[in-house]
């Protein structure tokens, strides 16, 4: 009898990866799809990383490491997190896993019990509520809009927090808005969350080196909740590093010693090159970063000056990350030949058939009127994708 287990009947699909591999479908059958789904870099990964990586494979680096990371890793990050963040950590508090994402699952089936709550601001990336419902959590959405910048306000937190609150998710710089919360931002929820000592934060930093409007704040840096902030990195998206699949979290010991109990017995250690590989990005040259970074500035401003010509549309100025999340629900309603536009989802598929983009459409991240653009794509191919776009919108009616 082919049936699946309860919990993963209970899962969705990520939209992400399949807009993406519908795209790349399309792309089979020779059909010119400009892909704007995508969360990843579009750029390679930095030489003196890749050598890194070859040396470690002469070296015989072929070994199982140890659960948590290789002893020089866990330094190197101790060492970032000093000097780039002004965090104080040891090596006993950071355990690196197979990716960010990987992390933040940890730290779920670690901590949270059957009905225990986790706060989840939307717009929120799609695998975190899902992350909930594997760890048999329960999901308090807080929705947020525009007007603040897709934020949540320290009222707000207060008023989703109950009894049963044992987690808040929070993503700064965020996917999918590319809103960041500034430091008195911060400040005003770690002063909520220090009243409730129960609640861990799970602080989602990802998204760390790409900002574009100064230095990058953590919650983490609160002394009254910082022994219950577990904060969550990794190279994937500053080092454009997603395929070698490398995450960590700095936690207090207990969850890191619990974090390892469990990866020992799913994953073992991250895979050793990409480990050694991760110590070259991290005390390595930091310029490919910074350049990357000044073109994802540079891509997001095109794509504003274009989405401002576009009637309807309203949307707000990422201060990080590599999205523009605009509110498209002015094209609700209309139609295209005889079918017409209920929802995000069908304005993404309509814009894909029609027009040859691949987009996201926004009620996979918990807010239904918009849609997430990637601007990870060349400056040459995010022009011709926001004419087809225009293109494809004035087709609407």
């Amino acid at each position: 009898m082919e049936q699946v287990s309860d919990r993963l009947a209970r899962l969705s699909a990520s939209a992400t990866i399949a807009m993406n591999q519908r795209s790349k479908d399309l792309q089979s059958q020779g059909i010119d799809v400009i892909n704007l789904s995508v969360g990843e870099p579009d750029f390679n990964s930095p030489d003196h990383i890749k050598e890194a990586a070859k040396k470690a494979i002469d070296d015989n680096y072929s070994f199982y490491p140890p659960v948590a990371g290789f002893p020089e890793l866990r330094k190197a990050i101790v060492d970032k997190l000093k000097k780039q963040n002004g965090l104080d950590y040891t090596a006993d508090q950071i355990v690196v896993s197979s990716g960010a994402k990987h992390s933040i699952v940890n730290v779920l089936l670690c901590i949270i019990n059957q009905g225990d709550e986790v706060i989840v601001p939307a717009p929120y990336w799609v695998s975190y509520p899902e992350q909930v419902k594997i760890a048999d959590g329960t999901n308090v959405i807080i929705d947020t809009g525009i007007e603040s910048d897709f934020k949540i306000t320290p009222q707000q937190l207060e008023e989703a927090i109950s009894p049963k609150t044992r987690a808040v998710i929070l993503c700064s710089p965020s996917n999918p808005t590319g809103s960041l919360y500034s430091k008195d931002e911060l400040k005003g929820l770690a002063d909520v969350l220090a009243k409730h000592e129960k609640v861990i934060v799970i602080s989602d930093e990802i998204y760390e080196h790409i900002n574009f409007v100064g230095k990058h704040e953590s919650i983490a840096q609160f002394n009254n909740i910082k022994d219950r902030v577990v904060l969550v990195n990794g190279v994937s998206k500053g080092y454009a590093m997603t395929g070698w699949r490398l995450g960590y979290i700095a936690a207090p010991v207990w969850i890191t010693k619990a974090v390892t109990k469990l990866q020992g017995q799913f994953t073992s250690g991250a895979t050793s090159v990409a480990q050694i590989a991760s110590v070259a990005a991290l005390t390595g040259d930091h310029k490919p970063t910074e350049e990357m970074n000044k073109a994802f500035k540079r891509r997001r401003d095109l794509l504003l000056r274009h989405l401002g010509e576009i009637k309807g549309l309203k949307c707000s100025v990422p201060g990080g990350a590599f999205y523009v999340f605009p509110d498209m629900s002015y094209y609700f309603g209309k139609k295209a030949g005889d079918k017409t536009i209920e929802n995000s989802g069908d304005l993404c598929m309509y814009l894909l058939e029609s027009g040859h983009i691949a987009t996201v459409p926004g009620a996979a991240f918990g807010a239904p009127g918009c849609v997430r653009i990637s601007f990870a794509n060349s400056d040459e191919n995010l022009e011709e994708a926001m004419k087809r776009l225009k293109a494809a919108l004035a087709k609407l009616v």
